[in-house]
């Protein structure tokens, strides 16, 4: 081991890891090349399209500029969390019933994003949805559909 390396106990989905990271890695590597959760995207690697949105402590964070040593002992949840083995979460089911995915790169920081959304507002409007999920950049879809299926989740149709 590097002397560098630091023991850092993250709990990601429920499960408690243990692991000896660098002080440099981000959450995003760590998750990605350390625990194999790659639902978690990288797009641009600088905090600014959302792709890397999890949640930390039920609260939206870009994973890409977090250190992994800076949220040990927290709750981490990515979108691997979300659905129980059963069934996926409602948002996930009404992104692909609302024909809100599309290439799907964007789709895990986003649902994330509405998750926290959600959590904290009970039934959002158009443009509150639309202000929570600015972050979160999509090339593909033109949002319309992406907020239809937030809508959806909050009105209680899925």
């Amino acid at each position: 081991m590097d002397m560098a390396e630091r023991e850092v106990e993250l709990r990601v989905n429920g499960t408690p890891y243990r692991i000896r990271i660098e002080p440099h890695r981000t959450l995003l590597e760590v998750l990605r090349e350390t625990l194999h959760l790659t639902g978690t995207k990288e797009g641009c690697g600088l905090g600014d399209c959302g792709s890397c949105t999890v949640l930390i402590d039920g609260k939206p964070v870009l994973s890409c500029l977090t250190l992994a040593l800076e949220v040990g002992g927290r709750d981490i949840r990515t979108i691997e969390g979300l659905a129980d083995r059963e069934r996926l979460d409602p948002l996930q089911e009404a992104f692909v019933n609302h024909g809100a995915v599309q290439c799907g790169f964007c789709t895990p920081g986003m649902i994330l994003t509405a998750k926290a959304l959600l959590a904290d507002k009970k039934n959002p409007t158009d443009l509150e949805i639309r202000k929570a999920i600015a972050g979160n950049l999509c090339r593909c879809t033109g949002y319309v559909k992406i907020v239809e299926a937030i809508k959806s989740v909050a009105e209680g149709e899925e």
